[in-house]
């Protein structure tokens, strides 16, 4: 893992990335857990349920308590990193640390979101269906729902899965590019809003 997107789903009508054809882009999130958006056109998640669509209402965006950006951004590491676990195939994953965004019109300087989005290259092309079935089979055991599986609406139907995890308070979208060069999994992890510490705030990065 590289050291340091009209279901029901707390987090996920988030989870819906705006990548359309070969093109990506960056839309406002929902989350009743939160979604990124970054600065750079990155591909951005809207998670769904009573969570992530495109809205910047910052009331629809489900507490994740206190916590430093720092540190907020070291669990979300570690839950990409149990990812990167479950998808059981050789590979590689790309470089890439999580980043801090806005929680819609809330105060940026007190209240924070986290995403983090990379991308998982397999030895074998064969290998990305054997990826997508264990994380399909292998997420529900570790707390995650998956509100969403199937082909997007891209042109090449790329196959996506959608989960949220309301004890880690994130969400997840994971999209399968078989045409890709090279083929590759593109997965955005979300979390919710966090508020810094008393007397603290928010480090952006």
């Amino acid at each position: 893992m590289p050291a340091g997107p009209s279901l029901a789903g707390p987090f996920t009508t988030a989870v819906t990335t705006a990548v359309t054809g070969n093109q990506e882009r960056l839309p406002d999130v929902k989350i009743k857990l939160g979604v990124l958006a970054v600065a750079a056109p990155l591909a951005l998640v809207t998670l769904t349920g009573c969570s992530m669509t495109s809205s910047t209402d910052s009331g629809d965006v489900p507490s994740a308590g206190t916590s430093t950006s720092r540190d907020a951004a070291a669990e979300v590491q570690k839950a990409s990193s149990r990812l990167y676990d479950l998808i059981g195939v050789k590979g590689r994953a790309s470089e890439g640390s999580p980043g801090v965004q806005d929680c819609g019109d809330k105060d940026r300087e007190t209240y924070f979101r986290i995403f983090h989005k990379w991308s998982f290259y397999p030895a074998s092309a064969d290998d990305l269906d054997v990826a997508m079935r264990n994380l399909r089979e292998g997420l529900p055991k570790q707390g995650w729902k998956i509100v969403e599986y199937g082909p997007d609406s891209s042109a090449n139907k790329n196959l996506t899965l959608i989960a949220d995890n309301d004890g880690q308070k994130a969400g997840v979208h994971i999209t399968q590019m078989k045409k890709r060069n090279p083929p590759k999994l593109s997965l955005m992890l979300v979390s919710g809003c966090y508020q810094v510490p008393d007397g603290q705030q928010v480090e952006h990065f």
